[in-house]
């Protein structure tokens, strides 16, 4: 599917796609046409009904990924092929969204500290410092270290927006000394690729993984799920318990809408302790259990 491979390319480009969701919207028609075997142009509705059925029950994909595979298949049909494309033949999936297991403002402090070298160190400290996806702080770069008016310039988000976050002078002495540690400094990223950290490229976001799977072995934390935007999650949560208000974290994390921030409302201890349990208004007559009937 060469050439319509590269028309959707365009398509994508032409609207301002971020990189990575031209990969994953490519990816996702080409996944497509290979489980069928044929070009995707010459496949149908019943296919991809066929095929959504499949990533439930053959491939277990979540709601989530399915709907992202559908958006990809819909902007293919209508933007590339130019038909029409029926809601009511291929309904998206319902949403599940879950909390995540936030870590302990100790437990964040745990993890950095078993780092196992700066440099990874130094990630970690960027992701919970700044809130920062795992791809936007791997395509930080020096220059985005701003100290004199002590902010991070995060450019190109989720959505192609750009965004300024708080310079932590914790932050901003860790990279100073990572940075006086690195072989070469004359890359214009903070964060460099290759194994020596020389490369004129950045690194890739699974090194980022990989610095929070080593950490948390070595901070006997592997037994929780630890991952990049865990950090991200924290930094919002913790934000909240110290007294930021939603309107100022929405903007940190670079959230379109409020109600994306409002899920750090039930990852709070701080607001949910805050809330009284009806229960507790209640005048109820003492029982000792004893000699009473379960009914």
């Amino acid at each position: 599917m060469t050439h319509l491979r590269q028309i959707m390319i365009e398509e994508l480009q032409r609207r301002n796609f971020a990189e990575s969701t031209i990969r994953s919207y490519v990816h996702g028609v080409e996944h497509f046409s290979k489980y069928f075997g044929r070009r995707p142009d010459r496949l149908g509705p019943q296919h991809i009904r066929e095929y959504q059925a499949m990533l439930f029950t053959k491939l277990k994909f979540s709601p989530n990924t399915v709907i992202q595979r559908l958006g990809a298949l819909r902007f293919f049909y209508i933007k590339v092929l130019r038909k029409n494309w029926s809601v009511a033949e291929t309904p998206y999936p319902r949403k599940v969204i879950r909390l995540p297991q936030i870590l302990s403002p100790e437990e964040v402090g745990r993890l950095i500290d078993a780092a196992d070298s700066p440099f990874h160190r130094a990630m970690l400290m960027t992701l919970y410092a700044t809130g920062a996806r795992r791809a936007e702080a791997a395509h930080l770069k020096a220059a985005d270290i701003d100290s004199q008016r002590m902010v991070v310039h995060i450019h190109g988000g989720k959505g192609n927006r750009d965004r300024d976050v708080m310079l932590s002078p914790k932050l901003l002495d860790a990279l100073r000394d990572y940075w006086r540690g690195l072989r070469r400094r004359h890359t214009e990223w903070l964060f460099p690729g290759n194994a020596w950290h020389t490369s004129s490229r950045p690194v890739t976001t699974k090194v980022f993984w990989t610095a929070c799977q080593s950490a948390a072995e070595r901070a006997g934390l592997d037994k929780r799920r630890i991952y990049p935007h865990l950090l991200r999650h924290c930094f919002a949560t913790h934000l909240l318990e110290a007294g930021a208000d939603l309107r100022t974290i929405q903007i940190l994390l670079g959230h379109r809408d409020l109600e994306e921030t409002t899920i750090y409302l039930h990852l709070s201890s701080k607001h949910l302790s805050a809330a009284v349990s009806p229960l507790d208004a209640l005048t109820l007559a003492h029982h000792s259990g004893k000699g009473g009937r379960t009914h």
